[in-house]
């Protein structure tokens, strides 16, 4: 039975222009109000996504939200933390080199911060994020010595196109690589996705994922449509990305994620 639905933002439960719709919103609160815990997955820390919660009346003592795609499990109000799994500097030493080497533009966040490398060509991020949080420029060097969430390259696609073709064996075998947008690209620990902050906190429920549905759109929501009872694909999902799924539904800008759960029956 399905006991738990866990969302991608970006391209899946928002809008072109960042809104959820009166009709996903809707039907979220309704399955809420039924006890299925509804769980927004992001790659941005939980204040950034704070208006959305608010929105969606997820504000109750059991309600968490997995952020930094994976890296953080935390409790919606309080902000306990469930689950952390962080990276240490040294292991961000070969990225920054590999940066410095093709001219690329790296901003790293640990948990509640972001830091533009100020060595390193300028980014998108600050920018694209457009969220409420501290930025502080610094270099590679001058970089605190912590744990880090993650590392985002963020530039125009041909460039991050050219970055992805350039990664070697020795990258990838470093790092879990995942475009989550097309000026986006993001260097998490290499055994980190949405999919390990999700056993956590199913974990904690006392569930497997036999209980959960996940909806996604995007690279870095494979693993949660993959390990999922019920993994639904947007509509304007990639080829690739929607056959790791077993469902697809219409595109974000026309209420897939209402859609398909008006359509499903929790019963079974």
């Amino acid at each position: 039975m399905i006991k738990m639905i866990a969302l991608d933002l970006d391209g899946t439960l928002l809008t072109s222009d960042k809104k959820i719709s009166s009709r996903n919103e809707r039907i979220l609160k309704q399955l809420h109000q039924q006890g299925l815990k509804i769980v927004l997955c992001t790659g941005r820390p939980i204040n950034a996504i704070w208006h959305y919660l608010e929105q969606l009346e997820l504000t109750q003592p059991d309600d968490y939200t997995i952020t930094f795609n994976g890296a953080l499990v935390i409790q919606n109000v309080g902000h306990a933390e469930l689950f952390k799994q962080g990276l240490p500097k040294a292991d961000l030493i070969p990225l920054h080199d590999y940066c410095v080497a093709h001219n690329y533009p790296l901003d790293v966040l640990d948990f509640e911060q972001v830091w533009p490398l100020s060595d390193l060509r300028p980014s998108y991020y600050q920018q694209m994020l457009n969220a409420n949080l501290t930025f502080t420029h610094v270099s590679f060097e001058q970089l605190p010595d912590a744990d880090y969430s993650k590392a985002v390259m963020s530039f125009d696609a041909p460039v991050l196109d050219e970055a992805v073709a350039n990664l070697t064996q020795t990258m990838n075998d470093h790092y879990h690589v995942v475009r989550s947008q097309p000026k986006i690209l993001e260097f998490l620990a290499k055994d980190m996705d949405k999919r390990v902050g999700l056993n956590a906190l199913l974990a904690h429920y006392g569930w497997t994922f036999d209980n959960l549905m996940s909806f996604g759109d995007a690279e870095n929501d494979l693993g949660m449509l993959k390990a999922a009872n019920i993994g639904v694909v947007m509509g304007n999902g990639k080829p690739e990305i929607k056959a790791a799924g077993n469902a697809v539904t219409t595109s974000n800008d026309a209420d897939g994620v209402a859609q398909f759960l008006e359509q499903f029956d929790f019963s079974r």
